[in-house]
């Protein structure tokens, strides 16, 4: 089954796999997670939420998920609900045909009646049809102002994993972890100078990865502290 084109521009990030995924304490999400995407996994296996703040690397997990599968040359589908909501339910028609279907930022619909309505019959027929399913949030399921009991229902049917923030060590471990992915050397003290000056959110350590990985590609050195200073003015 080729993949399902996902709607409205949304595309996966190509550095958003497991490989790249540094798990520091959340190891049990990703491995229930690398499960749920194995050929025989299905709704009677696991339905899967994760929760946490943003940067704790629940998108990240989702679009790994969809990355793995549709590698594989099967379908899967990735919907951050927070930016196509606006165009409404009908984004969540035929899904069921997707072996893996990822609902990301599940706490921007809940309370709206008729996205309540969508969600509660696309998972029962994901479930009818063995199809799997993997959500995220920014809280737990019970703290999500769901008013469809019926969906509540189904919610606490998910296996639930709370993603913890990286320790400042961890964060070092993942910033070294996605600059050898692209051929980058970060040494530790460098590492801890971006640490100590850059955000604590990892998606924008990640992005400010990314810039430094262009600079020095473009000005043909290696990453140092004299080079961070040059480069980001700090």
């Amino acid at each position: 089954m080729k993949p399902i084109q996902l709607p409205l521009g949304v595309r996966l990030r190509d550095d958003a796999t497991f490989a790249n995924f540094y798990p520091g304490a959340n190891a049990a999400a990703l491995g229930y997670v690398e499960r749920l995407c194995s050929p025989q996994a299905g709704w009677s296996d696991e339905l899967i939420y994760l929760w946490g703040p943003a940067g704790v690397g629940r998108s990240h997990l989702l679009q790994a998920a969809c990355l793995w599968l549709q590698q594989r040359g099967e379908s899967a589908v990735y919907l951050p609900l927070g930016e196509v909501a606006e165009y409404g339910t009908a984004l969540l028609d035929d899904l069921e045909q997707s072996e893996l279907v990822c609902l990301d930022d599940l706490d921007a619909v809940a309370g709206d009646p008729d996205w309540e309505e969508a969600l509660f019959h696309l998972f029962n027929r994901l479930r009818d049809g063995g199809r799997r399913l993997l959500l995220a949030a920014n809280s737990a399921p019970r703290e999500l102002p769901v008013q469809l009991a019926d969906l509540k229902s189904r919610l606490s049917l998910s296996l639930v994993f709370m993603l913890q923030s990286l320790s400042d060590e961890d964060k070092l471990r993942a910033l070294q972890l996605r600059a050898s992915r692209r051929g980058l050397n970060l040494p530790d003290d460098v590492g801890r100078f971006i640490l100590t000056r850059g955000s604590r959110n990892m998606n924008a350590l990640f992005d400010l990865l990314d810039q430094l990985d262009q600079a020095s590609l473009q000005a043909q050195r290696k990453l140092t502290i004299p080079f961070l200073k040059e480069t980001l003015g700090w």
